[in-house]
């Protein structure tokens, strides 16, 4: 360790990322400090507690692969797991390899500045203590930091109001009572079905409709898990190669190809398998716009088939953007919700939300009074949880500050005048366009194994040069607009939040594609970033 700093490395952050990063850290030899802001491990899925949350990668691949008795031990009791299931994997975790012990829970880092004389991180938390940390990472999730829209009057409304991503940890009763959801996206989707058995009214209040493919979830059956656990580390060598960083069914054939009895066929028993792997029928429906209409119009058609009145289906129905170019959703029982009684749908794209008031909601002069009010309106996803912290870098300069007209990385992981400074799946890398745990780990192994090189070359200090992060942000664009995707206002472009630049954010090259630049870069002298000596090994030659 370095004698001018308290500690080799603090780690904002106690999820997925933030254990894993404990977890080699600890056993690479380095002190660590971990801060997290909740109250116990887990981030994503400690927040995000609401009614139906659960993950739409398959459980068995959205897990640790680091650890093969981990992987042997541990029984998900479904396909898809829930969010109390997931919650118990990620306290299993950490109380298997005793990581609680090393984190301090309930603190915020508020700020982070590189001290150049030094050539460390002064960190200081909400409790006001200031640490010295050679590295500085980020463990923070890319759709950890919630928003609520400015809506006016917002404080005017005297009911209950819930967000689904900060939800309570005691179970909330909403029997008896009118409700309001406001958005459909992933977690309105989910929770949408759930609350409707409980409510005696439930109102949906919809700006823009979702694609959505049902999971066809089930329990976990002995004969799958062990087509898994038999074969684990063949699989996992599959994934960290594969396009997603999990394994589905890719069909490798143009959708127009093929006639349209043909296409109708596949896309039906895609729907009967359900989950995303819908979006794999054919190769080109995310680069091509008239194969993507023709699954976007078969999913149109499901949803007309599922909702009985006319006039909700067709509120429901997706059309001005393609299928996929936002996240593509996955749910149980989501468009038959719209068949009970006690669930109205609320069409807001054309007349918004005017204001809430003490009893209610007004839209085109008209209120609906609730008793609650859940807003299901995402996160500011990507860069919002790495702006909580107020971080400057060299000569002073604001993360904020550079990235004003988008973010701007060396592969997601690092950024010019930030050094020592490393981003668990940073905007850049492929993170929420992939299964994230998957590219978690790749990530901070990548961060591991450099720290580890640095410290037997008797270097101190990383950073990217500037060239070589241009070169990587022109990339990212450049192979996003190969796509469709640029063409969804979707939080993957930041278009969720007012005033925050358009740019597609996450690496769409693909996972293995991505871990293989990656390791190239690491082969060829870590190609693209520049390396101090430390005062000691300098003090030696």
């Amino acid at each position: 360790m370095m004698k001018n700093v308290d500690v080799d490395v603090v780690v904002v952050g106690a999820g997925f990322s933030g254990l894993y990063l404990l977890y080699r850290l600890r056993e690479a030899g380095f002190s660590t400090r971990v801060f997290e802001r909740g109250g116990d491990v887990g981030g994503t899925w400690y927040w995000n507690r609401y009614p139906g949350a659960r993950c739409d990668v398959e459980s068995l691949q959205y897990s640790y692969s680091f650890d093969e008795q981990l992987q042997q031990d541990w029984h998900w009791p479904e396909k898809f797991s829930a969010q109390p299931d997931i919650l118990a994997y990620a306290n299993h975790v950490a109380d298997r390899f005793n990581l609680k012990k090393d984190i301090e829970f309930n603190i915020e880092v508020k700020a982070s500045r590189f001290d150049e004389n030094l050539k460390a991180w002064k960190i200081t938390t909400n409790t006001g203590e200031e640490i010295d940390a050679q590295y500085f990472i980020m463990a923070t999730g890319c759709i950890s930091t919630t928003q609520i829209p400015n809506i006016k009057g917002l404080s005017d409304y005297v009911g209950n109001t819930f967000h689904t991503g900060d939800w309570p940890h005691e179970e909330v009763d909403f029997s008896g009572q009118s409700i309001a959801v406001i958005g459909t996206g992933s977690s309105g989707i989910q929770s949408i079905p759930v609350l409707a058995k409980q409510a005696k009214k439930l109102t949906v209040f919809q700006r823009t409709p979702n694609y959505s493919i049902p999971s066809q979830n089930e329990p976990m059956t002995k004969k799958y898990e062990r087509s898994w656990k038999d074969v684990y580390s063949e699989r996992r060598k599959e994934m960290r190669y594969s396009a997603h960083g999990s394994l589905k069914d890719l069909n490798d054939v143009p959708a127009l190809s093929v006639d349209e009895d043909q296409r109708q066929e596949l896309y039906t028993k895609r729907w009967a398998i359900g989950g995303t792997g819908f979006l794999g029928s054919f190769n080109d429906l995310l680069t091509n716009a008239d194969a993507n209409y023709t699954a976007a119009e078969y999913v149109r058609q499901q949803i007309k088939r599922v909702v009985k009145d006319k006039e909700t289906a067709e509120i429901l129905c997706p059309r001005s953007y393609p299928i996929g170019t936002k996240r593509i959703c996955i749910d149980t029982g989501y468009f038959e919700t719209y068949n009970r009684e006690n669930v109205k749908l609320v069409d807001i794209s054309k007349k918004p939300i005017q204001r809430l008031v003490a009893d209610g909601i007004i839209v085109d002069d008209q209120l609906y009074a609730f008793d609650s009010i859940i807003f299901a309106t995402g996160f500011d996803a990507m860069t919002g949880s790495i702006f909580n912290v107020d971080i400057k870098g060299r000569g002073g300069l604001a993360l904020k500050e550079k990235w004003n007209a988008g973010p701007k990385t060396y592969l997601g992981l690092m950024s010019a005048s930030f050094p020592n400074l490393f981003m668990i799946t940073g905007p850049g890398s492929p993170s929420v366009k992939s299964n994230m745990i998957m590219s978690i780990e790749q990530h901070v192994d990548l961060v591991i194994e450099t720290l580890l090189s640095m410290r037997r070359k008797g270097l101190s200090v990383v950073e990217p040069e500037l060239e070589a992060e241009n070169k990587w942000v022109d990339h990212v664009q450049e192979v996003a607009n190969k796509t469709l995707f640029p063409q969804a206002n979707s939080w993957y472009m930041g278009a969720n939040i007012p005033g925050k630049p358009r740019l597609f954010m996450p690496y769409i090259g693909g996972v293995g594609a991505y871990r293989e630049i990656c390791e190239e870069i690491v082969a060829n002298n870590y190609r693209g970033f520049k390396f101090e000596k430390s005062k000691q090994a300098i003090a030696a030659e």
